[in-house]
């Protein structure tokens, strides 16, 4: 389905949406289940299409996470996830802790406060918004660890330690760097190897 897209103008009144409100627009097909939205504070945010980098890394990543992962753990791939009424994000990837995964009174998956481990952004066209307005919304959450990837230069931000404020720690890691993370204990991988 196709359909046309706006911006509204900065400091007019907006109606804010609901995650119910979303799940009735595609129940009755205002929204198409297929397109690519995601519902940040009340208002719908269209995602762009995913470039041949985007899932190239991806789909390697999904790979070495799922390898690497337990039975204690699911690996989602772009999940949508309901991190509160006004909040729908669908990251990448997320390693949830297999215990803390319910179902919503509005259909998608819901997780406990610091059941996901951590969430992975492959990012190629926005890198801004992944590492400023996503990064802050999984802190406040409580992900446990948030990867922002750049899937052109294959460069990345760790985040870990999430607070009310923000990440206690960034780091930034090159295409030869190892990355793990404790969710993964036995992950090890370098973004420039992935094939």
């Amino acid at each position: 389905m196709n359909v046309a897209w706006t911006r509204a103008a900065e400091g007019l009144p907006r109606r804010a949406f609901t995650v119910a409100d979303v799940r009735r627009m595609i129940d009755i097909g205002v929204i198409g289940a297929d397109e690519r939205i995601e519902l940040l504070e009340g208002e719908l945010v269209v995602m762009a299409a995913k470039g041949y980098a985007h899932e190239i890394i991806k789909t390697a990543l999904v790979k070495a996470l799922v390898l690497a992962a337990g039975k204690d753990v699911k690996v989602g791939v772009e999940m949508s996830i309901q991190f509160s009424p006004e909040i729908l994000l669908e990251p990448d990837i997320a390693i949830l802790a297999q215990g803390d995964i319910r179902e919503s009174e509005t259909g998608y998956v819901d997780v406990v406060r610091g059941g996901c481990h951590l969430v992975v952004e492959v990012a190629q066209s926005s890198l801004g918004y992944d590492k400023e307005t996503k990064a802050s919304l999984y802190a406040g959450f409580g992900v446990r660890e948030f990867w922002v990837i750049d899937a052109n230069e294959r460069t990345a931000w760790i985040h870990i330690g999430p607070t009310a404020d923000g990440w206690s720690q960034i780091t930034g890691r090159g295409p030869d760097d190892v990355l793990t993370t404790p969710a993964l204990p036995g992950l090890v991988i370098k973004l420039g190897e992935l094939e």
